[in-house]
């Protein structure tokens, strides 16, 4: 069976986006008493596998969606990870900005996508 190109996509940025996320902001808890370069190193290694899936997503993508809707794909399914993270990993509190953020993304994906 075939996974259409737009599931395939979603499926893989959205891996790459948690390894992305970790890399960016997993330190600030868990390396947070070791030095700047320590977490840069710690994050850059998770970096590389979060680059390992984007790329191949973002050619794959390539092929039947534009670079506008790869990005805005990108940024609604970065929110996606990003709430629970933020949420149940760092702890921080559910706001309703979250909701007004999501409302302008939902705009972008409707302008890009449209035909």
């Amino acid at each position: 069976m075939n996974t259409p190109v737009f599931w395939q996509t979603a499926g893989l940025l959205a891996l790459s986006n948690v390894f992305m996320t970790f890399a960016w902001y997993a330190h600030l808890k868990n390396l947070n008493d070791k030095p700047w370069w320590i977490a840069a190193l710690a994050s850059w290694g998770i970096a590389l596998f979060e680059y390992l899936i984007q790329v191949p997503a973002n050619r794959i993508g390539h092929t039947e969606m534009n670079l506008g809707q790869l990005k805005i794909m990108q940024e609604v399914i970065t929110l996606i990870v990003f709430v629970p993270f933020a949420i149940f990993y760092m702890n921080q509190p559910l706001k309703l900005d979250y909701l007004w953020a999501a409302l302008c993304i939902l705009g972008a994906v409707y302008f890009v996508f449209r035909t």
